[in-house]
């Protein structure tokens, strides 16, 4: 029992990190030792294979995962042990424990010469594992345009979901920056306005465990282009907005596509978005990208964002949440009503507020907290958690002082 709960560990670890073919070497050593056959095979011994199943081994003979030969040869990217195992009568759908098939891991590897063999040996083209992830969203994440374009072939469902969070293989290709791929997909049918599951959670913004800031944000609900956002690939938000992605489209917790780009640094893109008709002053969030360019140093998106009328006396409505205080970029609970011109003297940007002063912005505004701009431009503090996380951002230029 010790081994199968060990096991079981080991498989949703491979699930969540896509290494199932770690789980797949691995598991002889925490269950049972593997068959003949699949040993042989694991081995590439493909002499031994074919002695063992003229001596009448079991092609479709498991391991302890329900795994069976055919899985490792699809793993292995080995043709000819496939063909072996195919001809001796392996049935190519069989899955795994986590629902992993063979064509699952084709996909995973982005071997289309292996799909292709699969799929004409009567693979399942949208077979899917336990928690729903295709191998067209496999192809999609790996990135191979030849696979995606043969599962699309044979017949894949283009807006399959997952079980967890209800992301598509559209916005797997986004999140993982496969512009190419993400255009095939829209080409087959792909929705670019699908949104992720919705859920709540209740999030700290006032650091060190502070209750003070703690309020319950909904998470989730992210259509494509907000995945491209995160990760900045202005290729992938091309083509998702000349599909006709909404650039003003918001996630569940009220962040648009432009507020997601300058929170996450990506100041390239967010100029983009506002070229394309993105709001600057979309708040729904609680902040604005403005208060988000001054948070990530994003001098140029800062810029951008004025040039197309941002309101550079928004206030911070509430903090942001930070799972990890040391590391994450925060608007803190404490700064609640800061305006943007002390949000660039708390953090020393003196390009912006320079900027922020050369267009009018009101100097003598407040937070919640009473601090003058002065005194958050002098370091003074009310506390340790009032602070912004620095790491990779180079030291003020003492040229600029």
């Amino acid at each position: 029992m010790r081994q199968y709960m060990r096991l079981a560990r080991l498989s949703r670890r491979a699930v969540a990190t896509g290494g199932l073919g770690i789980l797949l070497s691995a598991v002889a050593a925490v269950a049972q030792p593997a068959p003949d056959l699949i040993q042989a095979v694991r081995d590439g011994r493909l002499d031994v294979a074919g002695a063992l199943i003229d001596n009448g081994a079991d092609p479709n003979t498991t391991q302890g995962d329900g795994a069976t030969a055919l899985h490792h040869a699809a793993h292995r990217d080995d043709l000819d042990a496939v063909q072996l195992l195919i001809e001796a009568g392996a049935t190519v759908g069989t899955a795994n424990d986590l629902g992993a098939t063979p064509l699952w891991l084709a996909a995973m590897n982005g071997s289309a010469s292996m799909v292709s063999r699969l799929l004409d040996a009567g693979a399942d083209v949208d077979a899917a594992l336990t928690m729903g992830e295709t191998p067209l969203m496999t192809a999609a994440r790996s990135g191979d345009l030849e696979t995606v374009e043969l599962l699309l072939a044979h017949g894949a469902d283009v807006n399959a979901v997952e079980q967890e969070r209800q992301q598509t293989a559209l916005m797997w290709a986004a999140a993982q920056q496969h512009p190419r791929v993400a255009q095939v997909l829209i080409d087959h049918g792909a929705n670019i306005h699908a949104r992720t599951a919705v859920w709540d959670q209740l999030e700290n913004t006032a650091g060190n465990t502070n209750p003070i800031g703690n309020y319950r944000m909904s998470h989730g609900g992210s259509t494509p282009l907000l995945f491209a956002a995160r990760q900045g690939d202005l290729d992938a938000a091309r083509v998702l907005v000349d599909a006709g992605a909404d650039v003003n489209d918001t996630s569940a917790a009220g962040t648009s596509a432009l507020v997601v780009a300058a929170h996450s640094g990506h100041g390239p893109l967010g100029i983009y978005l506002l070229e394309q008709g993105a709001d600057p002053n979309a708040g729904g969030a609680g902040y604005t990208a403005l208060h988000a360019a001054v948070l990530r140093s994003q001098v140029h998106l800062a810029r951008a964002l004025l040039d197309h009328g941002a309101d550079m006396n928004a206030v911070l409505e509430h903090g942001t949440p930070g799972r990890r205080f040391s590391a994450d970029y925060s608007l803190r609970y404490q700064w609640i009503d800061a305006n943007v011109f002390w949000l660039a003297a708390k953090y020393g940007e003196l390009k912006i507020l320079r900027l922020l002063a050369e267009r009018g912005a009101d100097s003598l505004s407040t937070p919640a907290n009473g601090m003058s701009s002065l005194q958050a431009a002098m370091g003074i503090t009310q506390s340790t958690e009032d602070r912004r996380n620095r790491v990779g951002i180079p030291p003020p230029d003492p040229t600029e002082a």
